[in-house]
């Protein structure tokens, strides 16, 4: 089910999402100070063109240096890229079928505001973890 959801995303929404952030990952490294910006910008451009059967989740590294890289972030390229995400969800709503996918463009704002001290792993990497967290509980 997921290949079928990602496929299909693909076709409605995925590419010209991965695009916009392969676009703002290629701007970013022309510049050394922004690479790391472009780095994560690439990592998300992946989850953006494939995203059913991953998660995002918060890295443990990150620190006060990835808050203010997110800061900067969102002034210069995450409000145009939650922009995209909000208006490639809005006809994917009105389709009904493609309610889905626009829950998906949905998911992928908030790490397209702040993509610094964030991590993509798959589902399923997060099953064991749940489970461990409800068995302490």
């Amino acid at each position: 089910m997921k290949t079928l959801l990602n496929i299909i995303w693909v076709i409605f929404a995925g590419f010209g999402l991965w695009l916009g952030y392969m676009l703002a990952g290629i701007i970013c490294c022309l510049l050394i100070v922004t690479i790391p910006f472009g780095i994560a910008s690439f990592r998300i451009a992946g989850y953006a063109l494939w995203p059913f059967g991953r998660e995002v989740v918060e890295s443990p590294r990150s620190g006060v240096l990835s808050l203010i890289g997110n800061v900067i972030w969102v002034i210069v390229a995450g409000w145009w890229l939650a922009l995209g995400h909000i208006i490639t969800a809005i006809p994917l709503v009105i389709s009904i079928i493609g309610i889905p996918m626009a829950w998906a463009n949905l998911k992928l704002i908030p790490v397209s505001l702040m993509p610094l001290g964030k991590q993509i792993v798959p589902s399923d990497a997060l099953l064991p973890t749940y489970r461990k967290q409800a068995a302490e509980a």
